[in-house]
Order: C-alpha cells, then structure tokens, then sequence
C-alpha cells in the first residue's frame, strides 16, 4: 500500500488549505485514514482521522478549524484546513490502517509541509 500526499505549500496566517492522500497498490481495504503532523522539535501529533463509516477525532489544536473527510471509492483522504495560525507550521504525514487477517498494519505518506506565515 502506497498513500501520496498532496497540497501543502505556504499560506500566509488566516488563509486555507487543502491536503489530499491517496492509496494505491494491491487490492486492500482501509480501516481509519487521518493526518499527524510534526513540527520541529516536537513529536509527531493527531491532527484529525476518520473511520471508513465516517467517524471523526481532531486534535484539540484544531477543532473547529480544520475539517477531514474521506472519499472510500477513491482510498483518498482530504484535509481542509481554514484559518491557518502560524503554529499550523509542520510537515504533515497521512496515515492509513489496513487490516491483513488478524493484523492491522499502519501505512504513512511521504510527508507535505505545510508553512503559514505571521
């Protein structure tokens, strides 16, 4: 399983962006997408996940600014980031849960970063 993230730029404070993962390869079937993301110096953190019903968790960071949403034909994740703070200054990964029999494996993107300036 391959996921390619996309969308990430620079935006200045206040502006928007919209992050997009897809997976491909071997026929396979996702449990919960989501987004971490990681600033310098910092550990990896939740930034928002979504189940393949529709269940949503979002770091508390982010509540009310960001929104995840997920297209299960396509295997593809979406991230729509409005009112970007500085602080929102990270790369950030997207991450997948793929079941294979009794296991559930983590698959991660390559990383997008994302910059917002003051």
């Amino acid at each position: 399983v391959q996921l390619q993230a996309s969308g990430g730029g620079l935006v200045q404070a206040g502006g928007s962006l919209r992050l997009s993962c897809a997976a491909s390869g071997r026929r396979f079937s996702i449990n919960a997408m989501g987004w971490y993301r990681q600033a310098p110096g910092k550990q990896r953190e939740l930034v928002a996940a979504i189940t393949s019903g529709g269940s949503t968790n979002y770091g508390d960071s982010v509540k009310g600014r960001f929104t995840i949403s997920r297209d299960n034909a396509k295997n593809t994740v979406y991230l729509q980031m409005n009112s970007l703070k500085p602080e929102d200054t990270a790369v950030y990964y997207c991450n997948a849960e793929v079941p294979m029999g009794a296991t559930m494996y983590d698959y991660w993107g390559q990383g997008t970063l994302v910059t917002v300036s003051s």
